[in-house]
């Protein structure tokens, strides 16, 4: 999918959200990569083969 050099990383790497954004709805709360997943704000991830990925927001350790 991705036609940019270097190429962004594949929807199953590690570094995967590293990918560029094609499609941005901030009003939706979700972006399309160039690596075929959709990114929802929460950080949830929805990969090109239709699996889910949950939130893995890091969240501020309790004061």
């Amino acid at each position: 999918m991705c036609q940019h050099q270097p190429a962004c990383p594949s929807a199953y790497a590690p570094d995967r959200e590293a990918a560029h954004v094609v499609a941005s709805h901030p009003d939706q709360g979700w972006s399309l990569l160039c690596n075929g997943i959709v990114y929802f704000e929460d950080t949830g991830l929805l990969l090109p083969d239709g699996t889910v990925v949950t939130p893995h927001r890091v969240l501020a350790p309790a004061a």
